[in-house]
């Protein structure tokens, strides 16, 4: 593969770092997982959506630029490198927008998507259920249809954003008769709906980043229903593709945490080269997101062309997470005992930030479907294996 980039690339790279430069906040914001920290970066994504940032890949007239894969991944490559905040709504924007672009009507595209894209409704998960974590064919919570609402009753739990958010997206079981993959349908259901409880989840960090959503006779349009009745598993798996896939973790993230690594290694190197391991983490991780890299070049550039991404997307989901546990991993090992320190603890905000990403690299093995579930995937689709 020739990685060259053309004029107008070159061009588009330019006017985003200048932008970035001009509007990225001076100082970090609070945590997205703290409700001064999520109202915060809900402005900036409403300041992204005024300089037509907010999604680079959607249509002009949604609120994008209408920008291809390899422009998307300049962009990421670009806010990365500025340190922009996080994206609070990156369930609505990397995951929900897609889906609704493929699968909604155009009421709902022009109803959704530029909120979604200026930020002003802010999405949740309506995935996971008590007894139902990676299997979520075995959903429980029922929608049930009286005329022209569903009326749901169930429990969802490790809703992401969900404390603080708008909207959920989820898979409920609309044919109560139903079991397994049969007789589930996405819905959209605003949670401030009457009958609506969210209890918020605390993290490992005291913060609550997840929460349980309880559903009791709460009655939401069928309007709000995205495909058909009944068959939403296939949305759904669209949108799991989406998260595995390229959109939700590009791979500028893992480059820039790399870089980040390297210049930890270097500012620590007279402890760190006592153990030879420690240098060989900090070569391999770099390695492998520099390889991440060109591989999602070449898948982007594939469909460009009119390629598609189908199972390939469980490789993707297994690499990033485990690169991201093997950085954080020798991040500690530097560190040693202050690796442990927060970034609340005076003068060692930036140590603090490590721990951190330690903490939610855990969680990489297991949302967006377990990689025991990944590696199913890929023994059975893409290598044809028995089940």
């Amino acid at each position: 593969m020739e990685l060259d980039y053309t004029d107008k690339q070159r061009a588009f790279r330019a006017e985003i770092r200048a932008w970035l430069a001009t509007h990225v906040p001076k100082q970090p914001l609070p945590s997205f997982d703290t409700e001064e920290g999520f109202k915060a970066h809900r402005e900036w994504e409403r300041t992204l959506f005024e300089g037509r940032w907010s999604m680079v890949t959607w249509p002009t007239e949604l609120g994008g630029r209408g920008c291809d894969l390899i422009e998307w991944l300049i962009f990421e490559e670009e806010y990365w490198r500025a340190g922009a905040p996080l994206r609070v709504n990156q369930n609505g924007v990397f995951l929900l927008g897609p889906t609704i672009m493929d699968y909604g009507t155009e009421e709902q595209k022009q109803r959704f998507l530029p909120r979604i894209a200026a930020g002003d409704d802010i999405w949740a998960q309506g995935w996971s259920e008590p007894n139902a974590g990676s299997d979520m064919a075995a959903i429980r919570t029922k929608a049930i249809r009286d005329g022209d609402h569903y009326v749901i009753n169930g429990q969802k739990t490790w809703s992401t954003r969900a404390v603080w958010a708008d909207w959920l997206f989820g898979l409920f079981r609309t044919d109560p008769e139903s079991s397994r993959h049969h007789g589930l349908s996405f819905v959209l259901v605003p949670l401030d709906t009457p009958g609506i409880t969210v209890r918020p989840i605390r993290q490992l960090n005291g913060e609550t980043g997840f929460a349980e959503v309880f559903f009791d006779d709460v009655r939401v349009p069928v309007e709000n229903r995205l495909g058909d009745e009944g068959a939403g598993w296939s949305v759904a798996m669209a949108t799991a593709g989406f998260e595995r896939g390229l959109m939700l973790r590009s791979p500028a993230r893992f480059q820039a945490t790399a870089a980040a690594l390297v210049r930890l290694y270097q500012a620590n190197r007279a402890h760190a080269d006592r153990d030879p391991a420690i240098r060989n983490a900090v070569l391999d991780a770099w390695l492998r997101a520099e390889a991440y890299a060109l591989a999602t070049y070449r898948t982007a550039s594939r469909l460009i062309q009119g390629g598609e991404i189908g199972a390939e997307a469980s490789t993707n989901k297994i690499f990033w997470s485990e690169l991201d546990l093997k950085m954080h991993d020798a991040a500690q090992a530097i560190l040693g005992a202050h690796g442990e320190l927060v970034a609340s603890v005076p003068r060692e905000g930036a140590i603090g930030s490590w721990i951190d990403g330690f903490l939610f690299a855990q969680a990489g093995p297991i949302y967006a479907g377990t990689n025991e579930i990944q590696r199913n995937i890929i023994a059975e689709r893409l290598l044809g294996m028995p089940r």
